[in-house]
């Protein structure tokens, strides 16, 4: 009886090995299969971290009861998937950011501001966390500032964030799109600059709710010129509700369909718009006839169609620099790094930093670049 036990145990955990390790390797296909066809595909992109540590514990596990023969089941699908394990860690060693800057390199920071939390004036129940967001962004002494998700207001009763910005942080520079969120209520990304701005466009991209776009400006910095874009991609737009709905889904509480059937909803709805505008993106980012930096709010995961189509063969300064999973997203899982600064062949990168401050719902990034002679 004993050793039909061992026998059915050791084939379940073979079977199951396998079987992981097969929605292992789909999930490491999502980044080459198109949303707009392969929706229903692009959900194991969200769970490829827990997917390879299941891989690597089987790996593991083999090796520590002397199966090398059936370790190879979890090590050759890490070796076919290390294009997708590449993204999704650092491993550089860490570094304290140096925070004086080396003569010829430019500082980018990119953050989603989440409109600063704070828009109306004196409402705020003396939280301060604008202010606190504005005094962050002057600690780093960028050069260059993209900012997400960035709000601001002709109405008084609602707070102008371009002014002080522009006259307390020391960026006379700036383009916006003043996309309108209301009456008199702008939102958008924009970009600000110590340097002088000598060109401007935008894109905009088809989406269903808040108009998305994909900004540029020309920078001149010394002799040169630099194309910096800025972008924001659909989001999931999850509320306080859908939030809730995913605590009752990981507690088993309530209508476990119903919940779950919302939230798909968004997650399909997200994949398929972001296909469409990192298509678009790729396109005009590829033609520039400048140096390319992006920082961008991708809202979507390394292992994804939108990363690998926006990025292309752009540097992307986490790997470059950053140590770690470098997760970006406040929210949700630990694992979501969605925000990023990319940068083309013609800079170098010499340094990252990720800033882990709760002001808004993202992190704000960090990155020293330059260009080569």
């Amino acid at each position: 009886m004993s050793s039909r036990l061992r026998l059915f145990t050791k084939r379940f955990f073979i079977y199951t090995n396998i079987v992981v390790v097969a929605v292992f390797l789909l999930a490491c296909l999502v980044p080459y299969l198109n949303p707009q066809s392969w929706w229903f595909i692009s959900f194991l992109g969200l769970s490829f971290p827990f997917l390879l540590v299941i891989v690597i514990a089987f790996a593991i596990s083999w090796l520590i009861i002397l199966k090398p023969k059936l370790a190879l089941i979890s090590l050759i699908a890490l070796l076919l998937g290390f294009k997708s394990i590449s993204v999704f860690l650092a491993f550089h060693k860490k570094n304290s950011f140096v925070y004086k800057k080396e003569t010829g390199t430019i500082r980018v920071l990119s953050w989603n501001v989440a409109r600063f939390i704070e828009l109306k004036r004196n409402t705020n129940k003396g939280s301060e966390t604008r202010l606190k967001m504005f005094d962050l962004i002057k600690q780093q002494d960028a050069d260059i500032l993209c900012l997400q998700e960035f709000h601001t207001s002709t109405d008084s009763a609602y707070y102008d964030n371009i002014k002080p910005i522009q006259q307390e942080l020391g960026y006379p520079y700036y383009y916006f799109s003043f996309d309108n969120d209301g009456d008199r209520h702008y939102y958008s990304s924009i970009i600000f600059s110590r340097y002088p701005i000598i060109d401007t466009g935008k894109i905009c991209y088809p989406r269903p709710t808040l108009p998305d776009v994909l900004l540029h400006t020309d920078i001149k910095v010394n002799n040169d010129t630099v194309r910096v874009f800025a972008t924001h991609l659909q989001s999931l737009q999850f509320g306080h509700k859908d939030y809730e709905r995913i605590d009752k889904i990981s507690n088993a509480r309530d209508s476990l369909l119903a919940n779950s059937r919302n939230i798909l909803s968004k997650l399909k709805k997200g994949f398929t718009y972001r296909s469409i505008q990192a298509d678009l993106a790729h396109k005009i980012i590829k033609d520039s006839p400048h140096p390319v930096l992006l920082c961008a709010d991708l809202n979507d995961v390394p292992n994804s169609y939108t990363y690998f189509t926006v990025r292309g063969k752009m540097q992307d300064a986490f790997l470059k620099k950053g140590f770690g999973i470098g997760r970006t997203f406040a929210a949700l899982s630990p694992t979501l790094r969605i925000d990023y600064i990319f940068a083309d062949s013609h800079f170098s990168i010499k340094q990252f930093t990720r800033i882990v401050k709760n002001y808004s719902d993202h992190y704000m990034l960090v990155a020293d670049v330059q260009l080569k002679k």
